[in-house]
């Protein structure tokens, strides 16, 4: 009998930022998240909203989408989400509505974070299923991504602004 190694909580979250990478290439919020089921990736995603133009095409929504497709079912039970950034409202519905046992986060959101920073959908006594959260794992690498996506976007933003503005004679 082989036993299969369990893999941490951190290899799942390097996973996911594998796949944020992926978002960030594509020009999106970086993003990642892989939905893992007995050790194994049953669903993974990264943000593609801005180029889908789909505003519920974040990266939990997607990896939840090839979850329930994997297990034939849009239950995901004793599934775990690993996810870069703590999930917004719409993807904290989706999970649970989803029926996932646990979501891992690495860097809060404290502007629209649905799993504690801002509200707590996932642990509402008012809900019909309760998620286990574990938040923080590799939060360093998680919120060091998204600030310096954040940096070079507004810095793209502030150099556009000045093209235009030389362009137009104002300065």
């Amino acid at each position: 009998m082989t036993v299969v190694e369990q893999y941490s909580d951190e290899y799942w979250m390097q996973h996911a930022l594998t796949l944020a990478q992926r978002a960030e290439g594509e020009g999106e919020v970086p993003v990642g998240a892989v939905l893992v089921l007995d050790n194994q990736v049953i669903g993974e995603g990264w943000n593609r909203s801005i180029c889908g133009h789909d505003p519920t095409a974040h990266a939990e929504i997607m990896a939840l989408r090839q979850g329930g497709v994997a297990v034939q079912n849009y239950r995901l039970l004793d599934a775990t989400l690993y996810v870069t950034l703590e999930p917004c409202v719409m993807c904290a519905g989706a999970m649970i509505h989803s029926r996932i046992r646990r979501l891992v986060y690495g860097a809060a959101d404290m502007k629209t974070g649905a799993a504690g920073s801002l509200v707590d959908i996932l642990r509402h006594p008012g809900m019909n299923h309760q998620i286990e959260i574990v938040s923080g794992v590799l939060h360093e690498e998680c919120s060091g991504m998204l600030s310096a996506f954040f940096k070079m976007r507004r810095s793209q933003h502030k150099a556009l602004k000045l093209a235009r503005r030389l362009s137009e004679g104002n300065l």
